[in-house]
């Protein structure tokens, strides 16, 4: 009867001994899936924000910086703080602050869609009803994109968010909008 428990124990053995090799190749294949996930993810979100940037360049290659405050010198006349100097921004496109008189021309042309697509909606819309007006795919990273540019054209004044995610044209104390000149 020795001789089956001594087979059975081995038997034991060389199974314990193959479940550790299996569980270890098992812990170096999910590391890899990780790492593969991790770089997925990475070239993704790269994509989708040089495929954004391309398109706002693009667009509007000659939107115009938002203008320096200027300092007057000791005889009155005003001199911009990089007077003699070539002043380049490559690869900025700004969304300046409204102010009165400012027109939408102003704008790089994504932004410009968005607020004649919200001028010709009869009430507040939503970041996904502007997407396929603008022309682009309605994918969640589209969406969100746009979402982006809504916050940030309500936050330089150009549009309104009364109740989250409903975006509507900029209501001035005299009534008129931003959008509208």
């Amino acid at each position: 009867m020795g001789s089956l428990f001594e087979e059975l124990e081995a038997r034991e053995a060389a199974a314990r001994e193959r479940v550790e090799e299996l569980e270890a190749e098992l812990a170096d294949l999910a590391e890899q899936l990780e790492r593969a996930r991790e770089g997925l993810e990475r070239l993704r979100v790269a994509r989708e924000t040089v495929a954004e940037v391309m398109a706002e360049m693009s667009a509007d290659a000659s939107v115009a910086a938002e203008e320096e405050p200027e300092a007057e010198t000791a005889d009155g006349e005003a001199s911009s703080p990089y007077a003699g100097a070539e002043r380049r921004v490559m690869g900025v496109l700004t969304v300046p602050k409204w102010r009165p008189g400012m027109g939408v021309d102003v704008l790089p042309r994504v932004y410009r869609d968005i607020l004649e697509v919200i001028a010709d909606a009869p009430g507040p819309v939503r970041a996904k009803q502007i997407v396929p007006r603008i022309g682009l795919a309605t994918t969640a990273g589209r969406i969100e994109g746009t979402r982006s540019k809504l916050k940030r054209l309500v936050e330089r004044g150009w549009l309104d968010e009364d109740e989250p995610g409903l975006f509507a044209p900029a209501r001035l104390r005299t009534g008129a909008s931003p959008n509208s000149q």
